[in-house]
């Protein structure tokens, strides 16, 4: 039981990780003027994180993890084709 206890917290932290990561992605979008359109990945993950529906139960948070992971992806491909460097 405590495994599973600190499993969860440790993918949690994970998932928070992640979550700032893609804030301060769109902020860096945002200023370069990269369009909405591409911001459009950023808002899906949020709407999913925050939706009580998921693909697998609440407690494994592997689904928002990818969902987030995806978001920063496409952020990043924009990021790129807009020649925004890493800060």
């Amino acid at each position: 039981m405590l495994l599973a206890a600190v499993l969860l917290a440790v993918v949690a932290a994970f998932a928070v990780v992640l979550l700032v990561r893609l804030v301060r992605a769109r902020r860096v979008l945002r200023r370069a003027g990269v369009p909405v359109e591409n911001t459009l990945a950023f808002w899906g993950a949020l709407i999913y994180v925050i939706s009580p529906v998921d693909l697998l139960p609440d407690p494994v948070y592997l689904d928002d993890i990818g969902v987030l992971l995806l978001a920063l992806r496409s952020l990043q491909a924009a990021a790129d084709r807009y020649g925004v460097g890493n800060r």
